[in-house]
């Protein structure tokens, strides 16, 4: 496939969920446009720009939320 080192495989892992959560979010926020061609095209725009902004979030908040959660939890 791609020749990614898997010691950055938090990065493309960051990468898809930041895109896969814009995207969801992105066509729930233009569901209330009325065409089907209007919709698509809000919802291409919409994810374009959320996923922009999201990406450097997750990129930085990811690390802060896995120490957060080993704080808060414990071994079995």
């Amino acid at each position: 496939m791609f020749a990614i080192s898997r010691r950055h495989a938090h990065f493309i892992f960051a990468v898809i969920q930041a895109g896969l959560t814009s995207l969801i979010a992105a066509g729930i926020a233009s569901l209330p446009v009325m065409t089907i061609s209007q919709f698509f095209l809000h919802w291409l725009l919409s994810w374009t720009v959320s996923w922009i902004t999201i990406l450097p979030v997750v990129l930085l908040a990811a690390p802060l939320i896995r120490s957060l959660s080993l704080l808060l939890t414990s071994d079995d």
